[in-house]
């Protein structure tokens, strides 16, 4: 559950809170996915891709830490 107070009267300031913390929880991705129907197939090639993705960026910061 995401939830976002205003102080005083500020929706501008609270609607860019809201959108961060969507886009923090992963809403906004999980949205998108959920529009249409993913073959299973399709889901695992997109969750490896996802993985291998996450994997290169840690070792990308590994690389920069220990130059």
């Amino acid at each position: 559950m995401v939830q976002v107070t205003v102080h005083t009267n500020n929706i501008d300031q609270a609607l860019r809170a809201l959108k961060k913390k969507m886009q923090r929880e992963g809403i906004f991705r999980e949205m998108k996915l959920r529009r249409h129907f993913e073959k299973p197939s399709e889901e695992k090639k997109r969750k490896n891709a996802e993985s291998d993705r996450r994997r290169r960026k840690l070792a990308r910061k590994k690389n920069m830490m220990e130059n």
